[in-house]
């Protein structure tokens, strides 16, 4: 049975979504405690994805916020994973966002749901940006867009370049992000966590001007499998500011920390000593990391 089938779709798909119920703030509630103490109602399902993502709402001590839930038992088996599950990387991924203090992973937790443990994490609503990221060819960043596609060979003021992209008819376009600090940090969080499918579609823009990021599952592989669109920084010097945010983070992986017991209960010890490892290089070498060349850098599809 494919693991979509082992979720029933007619039960968990209706027709539209509901809103977010209100909430009552008489008490503070940590994002974290509400995710994993609150009552999980399954109000929808994410079509899309390739793993069975459930649109949730969680309810805790008059509380409630909408949320995703991966169930293990919807997640595709992945040859070069072999250990461990998609949402203790998830999980894990969380863990490393939160001790470099950028925020940029939703509030994720590991828990029991209606279909059995897997990952809950807070639902972001995307702040809907306009301008030049529909690819209108002029090269200029504005109105908070993140990638464009834009014409000739230079990525233009406020975006960098990551490569040609074919757009049909013979024709290409240069692939470009926005050279906007919270992707750098970002393409440095993925470096870290050794995030081999960064994709467009898993940035998110928030209320704000808070970016998060999703979909952490192949993450944390022991060998090199970074493949991102954000290689805009490839070989740049590493900001002063991120490489402290580096050394803090090395100190918390020291064995026997409670990170790296956190940890232990996601990953496997072969992967927390390359996750050290990847710290140790980027510290020693005081720049971001470029393509292998063993392999294709940027995933696909690439949204």
């Amino acid at each position: 049975m494919s693991a979509p089938e082992r979720i029933p779709p007619g039960s968990v798909t209706p027709s539209r979504l509901p809103p977010p119920p209100s909430t009552d703030a008489s008490r503070l509630v940590a994002p974290s405690e509400l995710l994993a103490l609150g009552e999980l109602t399954v109000r929808g399902r994410v079509r899309e994805a390739s793993n069975a993502v459930l649109y949730c709402t969680v309810e805790y001590e008059g509380h409630s916020a909408p949320c995703v839930y991966k169930p293990v038992a919807g997640e595709r088996p992945l040859w070069d994973f072999p250990d461990g599950t998609l949402a203790q990387r998830e999980v894990a991924a969380y863990e490393i966002s939160e001790a470099t203090g950028w925020g940029l992973v939703p509030p994720t937790v590991l828990r029991d749901g209606p279909y059995g443990q897997g990952m809950c994490q807070l639902w972001i609503e995307v702040e809907v940006t306009t301008g030049a990221a529909d690819g209108d060819g002029s090269g200029e960043a504005g109105g908070g867009e993140l990638l464009a596609l834009v014409e000739g060979d230079e990525p233009g003021p406020g975006w960098k370049a990551v490569g040609y992209a074919e757009v049909g008819e013979g024709r290409t376009a240069l692939l470009v992000h926005a050279d906007d600090v919270r992707l750098r940090r970002l393409a440095v969080l993925d470096a870290v966590i050794n995030n081999g499918d960064r994709k467009g579609g898993h940035l998110l823009p928030a209320a704000g001007g808070r970016l998060y990021a999703i979909d952490h599952g192949v993450t944390f592989n022991a060998d090199d499998k970074l493949r991102t669109l954000l290689w805009g920084w490839a070989g740049d010097p590493l900001p002063d500011d991120v490489l402290e945010v580096l050394r803090g983070l090395a100190d918390q992986l020291a064995d026997g920390g409670p990170l790296s017991a956190r940890l232990a209960k996601l990953i496997t010890e072969a992967e927390i000593e390359a996750l050290r490892a990847r710290v140790a290089t980027l510290l020693r070498t005081g720049t971001h990391p470029e393509p292998s060349g063993q392999w294709p850098a940027i995933p696909w599809p690439p949204v």
